[in-house]
């Protein structure tokens, strides 16, 4: 779970993010959410040693209101999952401590833009789900 926050454009070309901080400024247009419950560093142990396989497909779902997002993307055996305010998903191949899945379908500027308005919102209470399967 997450928040919005009036900051987010969700522009960025090639990642999104969800983090754990309150705050946000117009530099972090990566950035769909704030105030998040977990970070890389916070998933179960089973988890994050599933998502360290190039043969596992994750899932990222956004949920608020009435809309929902998906997002598919790979996990990677050089996964490090130890940040401890974020994470990261890329389009890239990019691996870093924040970095949950590489070769994203989609990126924070893919966002549709109707959900953008209720992001944009404090009050928003955004559920987010990660699943991931092997292939």
């Amino acid at each position: 779970m997450a928040r919005g926050h009036p900051s987010i454009t969700a522009k960025h070309k090639t990642t999104f993010e969800i983090t754990k901080d309150p705050y946000l400024t117009l530099r972090g247009d990566c950035i769909i959410a704030v105030s998040a419950s977990k970070a890389a560093y916070d998933l179960s142990w089973e988890f994050k040693q599933f998502l360290k396989s190039e043969a596992t497909l994750i899932t990222f779902k956004l949920e608020v209101g009435p809309f929902t997002w998906m997002v598919k993307g790979y996990g990677s055996e050089k996964m490090i999952l130890t940040d401890v305010k974020s994470m990261v998903f890329r389009r890239s191949q990019y691996i870093c401590p924040r970095t949950v899945m590489i070769k994203a379908d989609s990126s924070a500027s893919s966002l549709p833009r109707e959900i953008l308005p209720p992001l944009k919102n404090p009050d928003t209470v955004v559920h987010i789900a990660l699943e991931a399967f092997r292939e």
